[in-house]
């Protein structure tokens, strides 16, 4: 049997490719994928996708063996000059280093901070969800609920945690876009080459100067008018060094608001798609910290994450040579039938529920807290402001061109008069 090809960021332009994931886990749960030149960008040498919940939990908790600071953790191979730059990031580290810069951002990112947040954001979510439908109703009975709610709700909540001014905000969507939209045209238009002419990476040191310059001037805007957000708390820890602040900016930003920026369209549409599910949720028959479970399985924000083997090890029967690529599918172990019985039906009371849309072991996604409190506001202000019956999908949604993350471009809706 053939081994179906997984690499191509134009295939998740149509979705993510259950059917070629069912196959991986039914007869190929580690295999080999060609990296062929696509988009504009170059070529390389291959990789191990790995398919199987249990063994994507295993790769993922396995720090010693699949490495996140080897070869860093995105699928193509970064430049080898930019390589000690990139490891700088907590999220391309390995224990014991990355524990240390963990401990440290920990410290802004505190569950009371984010809880605080709380009232801000339902207000927000109810807003911008009101304001999409009396728009609607005042023009053609359409929106699109990514451009006129999810973006902005991601980024103005992201901005209020970090204490970003609300005139600098727009910058903050303009580098997510720039660094996560990288493989579709739509979002980055033609690769810009670099000195060698090669595509220049979006997360070299010369592409991300503008947002460090910006976090340094951030930071010491926080020094001298200190104030409840996470920026401040980075800016005045001692232990923290100038490069480690600009990696947690960057982290942040970007992981930040991108998360909850694909996440949650991805829930809405699953929503207005399955009916009764959403009418159990407004009933109050599914609770909404298991909604928001299930809704993260069926849509992973992140697609996945990429690690190196340090030694020759064995995956599932097959062999791992060291200094290979293996990387992880995240929509495909939370659709693997060996742990989530019938994948493919929305359950909104499902549990237990092991997804691994916020990764596990030690890189377990630090905001995962301040995203589920986030998405449980949005979709429960859904609830109130778009009651079962009142709006459907009007066309299909649009996703991003991207390998990496589970984007939503547009979802647009129809909003009915119940």
């Amino acid at each position: 049997m053939t081994v179906p090809q997984v690499f191509d960021p134009r295939l998740y332009g149509q979705g993510v490719p259950h059917d070629r994931y069912r196959l991986l886990r039914d007869h190929h749960p580690v295999a080999w994928q060609e990296e062929p030149e696509v988009l504009g960008w170059p070529e390389g040498p291959g990789f191990w996708a790995v398919a199987r919940h249990a063994d994507v939990v295993r790769v993922l908790k396995d720090s010693a063996t699949y490495s996140s600071y080897l070869g860093a953790t995105q699928i193509r191979d970064p430049d080898p000059a930019d390589l000690p730059f990139i490891r700088r990031m907590m999220l391309n580290q390995d224990p014991p280093h990355h524990r240390r810069l963990r401990t440290l951002v920990s410290r802004a990112f505190t569950p009371g901070r984010i809880d605080r947040f709380a009232t801000v954001v339902r207000e927000r979510a109810r807003a911008l969800l009101t304001r999409a439908v009396t728009d609607a109703r005042d023009g053609n009975g359409t929106c699109d609920l990514v451009a006129q709610v999810t973006d902005q709700y991601a980024l103005l909540n992201l901005t209020d945690l970090l204490g970003v001014p609300d005139t600098d905000r727009a910058l903050l969507l303009h580098w997510t876009r720039r660094v996560i939209g990288y493989q579709d045209p739509d979002e980055s238009g033609t690769p810009v080459p670099g000195p060698d002419g090669k595509p220049l990476n979006p997360r070299s040191p010369s592409a991300l100067r503008d947002m460090f310059d910006y976090a340094h001037d951030l930071a010491a805007h926080k020094r001298r008018h200190p104030a409840d957000d996470v920026m401040t708390a980075l800016a005045t820890d001692p232990e923290l060094t100038g490069p480690e602040l600009e990696m947690f900016f960057f982290l942040l930003v970007i992981a930040g608001n991108d998360t909850v920026r694909s996440a949650a369209p991805g829930g809405l549409s699953l929503l207005a798609q399955h009916p009764q599910e959403y009418g159990r949720l407004c009933r109050g028959e599914a609770g909404t910290a298991t909604a928001v479970d299930e809704l993260l399985r069926r849509h992973p924000p992140v697609l996945t994450f990429r690690r190196t083997a340090t030694q020759d090890t064995d995956l599932a029967g097959t062999r791992i040579r060291a200094g290979d690529k293996v990387v992880v599918l995240h929509a495909s172990a939370n659709h693997d039938e060996r742990v989530f019985p019938s994948p493919f039906t929305l359950d909104l009371t499902r549990t237990p529920n092991p997804h691994v849309s916020f990764g596990d072991g030690p890189h377990v996604c630090l905001g995962a807290h301040f995203a589920r409190l986030q998405l449980s506001a949005l979709y429960e202000e859904t609830c109130r402001v778009l009651p079962p019956g009142y709006f459907q999908l009007t066309g299909s949604p649009r996703y991003l061109v991207s390998n990496f993350i589970n984007g939503v471009k547009s979802l647009p809706m129809t909003v009915a008069g119940g």
